[in-house]
């Protein structure tokens, strides 16, 4: 009788520097192998119709039999091979019920003072056409967030347009409203804000300082990489004007470390020269890229070549975030700091960010919306400040969402840490955001196995580096 099956939709074998590690799918754990380890799966992976503890005592004689069985229980309760009981059940689909949110975004403006050829804002405008959110609709939507979810110790409020800064009052009287009420309910608030940095000025970055705004600011690299997509209304380039203020900016702010957001397009895909440029001539703390594939105009999205050349990119400063990591230094990285994260923490996803479920965002007229960057769009919207959420639609999204029957997803090896990718991404390349995104499934699945190779080296060579890097990333926003 065939007791055992392999289960290959729950293991993944990554080679490191002549050694194998396991990858175990459901939990997103990794696991040395050693020579036993490797010959039980190979041997479990070439019988497709099963085998018996017979079997295995056959393979590896009298002198291993006992080695080899222990190996298999493991991998029994892995559920990497299976006996004929019932798999463990990875995770059913998520039925929502309250929606525990510790984040609200705030569109405060729909205009921006420039004109990036690529921006995926639906409702963008230019200054003067700009549809700004009133006090009473950001008070009533931090209100909901607390509704919905009272009682934490923090909580945080997201500024986003547009460009936030062009409504610079609104926020001031958010955050002067907000400090004290969050303070009376013993709760602390914090902000955060991501900018194009052009209207900064030293009052505003000391203001911002002050009160310890979380900033990310919007730059695409040097001069030439910049220029081709992040112009002005009238159509110039923005890099003279946003490096000065970003060099003031970081001379001044001294409550956080600043990050910089990349967009990559055709032909802004120089990942290593971008990075060299904007942390050690800018001097950001962190770089993160946000390819773009599935903008509304394909001139901007990124070519199957070019995007092969983003990963590779990717790929080659990652090869430098480690040889420093091993030294102990952080290049700054985002990419890869949030995959060592990932890894690190064992976090198996079932839905790809907290969009709909721990943050909502929330329109200049008061709509919520999955997250900012679908403010604007001709998705639904699920509910509003005054009416509150739309809970009956909402839960049944998540629920689509998160359920992987007949989908790729199903068996995916990097289902719980991909789980789908970005809503937004599936709705501008499907026009539907409960579709995965298969557009990029593959190169997603060579980065992680890229991710998983610096990870073991690291945990081998330099595991002190996630307490002194890793570890504290969670505060790094506070």
């Amino acid at each position: 009788m065939k007791d055992f099956h392999f289960q290959p939709a729950n293991a993944h074998r990554v080679a490191v520097d002549g050694r194998e590690v396991l990858f175990h799918v459901p939990t997103t754990s990794l696991f040395d192998m050693d020579d036993i380890d490797r010959a039980v799966l190979d041997f479990a992976a070439d019988h497709d119709a099963g085998f018996s503890r017979d079997d295995i005592d056959r393979r590896f004689g009298e002198a291993a039999a006992s080695d080899a069985a222990a190996r298999l229980d493991a991998f029994l309760r892995l559920d990497v091979v299976n006996d004929g009981r019932p798999l463990k059940p990875e995770r059913p689909p998520i039925e929502i019920e309250a929606f525990p949110l510790t984040t609200i975004v705030l569109n405060v403006n729909t205009g921006c003072n420039l004109a990036c050829s690529y921006c995926y804002k639906e409702d963008l405008a230019i200054p003067s056409r700009g549809q700004k959110m009133a006090f009473d609709t950001a008070r009533r939507a931090v209100e909901l967030l607390l509704r919905e979810n009272p009682g934490r110790d923090s909580y945080n409020i997201v500024f986003f347009g547009g460009e936030p800064l062009s409504n610079l009052p609104l926020i001031r009287q958010v955050v002067d409203w907000a400090e004290p009420h969050f303070a009376a309910l013993g709760s602390a608030v914090n902000f955060s804000l991501t900018t194009n940095a052009t209207l900064l000025t030293e009052e505003i970055v000391d203001w911002l300082d002050r009160h310890r705004f979380g900033l990310t600011v919007s730059m695409d690299g040097p001069k030439a990489m910049h220029d081709l997509n992040r112009k002005t209304v009238g159509g110039k380039g923005t890099y003279d004007a946003v490096a000065k203020k970003a060099r003031m900016l970081l001379a001044r702010y001294r409550s956080k470390p600043v990050g910089v957001r990349v967009t990559l397009t055709a032909g802004v895909t120089r990942i290593h020269e971008i990075w060299d440029h904007l942390k050690n001539d800018i001097g950001f703390a962190e770089v993160g890229f946000s390819p773009v594939t599935s903008g509304e105009m394909d001139a901007f999205n990124l070519s199957g070549d070019e995007l092969g050349e983003v990963f590779s990119g990717m790929k080659s400063l990652g090869a430098l975030f480690l040889a420093e990591a091993l030294e102990g230094r952080n290049i700054g990285f985002s990419n890869m700091h949030q995959l060592m994260q990932d890894l690190w923490e064992g976090r198996s996803k079932a839905l790809p960010c907290g969009a709909g479920v721990g943050m909502l965002a929330v329109n200049h007229d008061g709509a919520l919306n999955l997250c900012h960057r679908f403010v604007g769009s001709e998705l639904d919207p699920f509910g509003s400040v005054e009416t509150g959420i739309a809970r009956e639609e909402l839960a049944g999204f998540i629920k689509s969402r998160s359920d992987r029957t007949e989908k790729g997803c199903a068996t995916c090896r990097i289902r719980n840490l991909c789980a789908g990718g970005c809503y937004h991404e599936s709705y501008a390349h499907f026009s539907d955001p409960l579709k995965p995104a298969y557009h990029y499934c593959d190169l997603m699945r060579d980065w992680v196995d890229f991710g998983i190779g610096i990870y073991s080296r690291l945990i081998r060579e330099a595991p002190e580096y996630f307490h002194t890097h890793i570890s504290p990333r969670r505060a790094f926003g506070k």
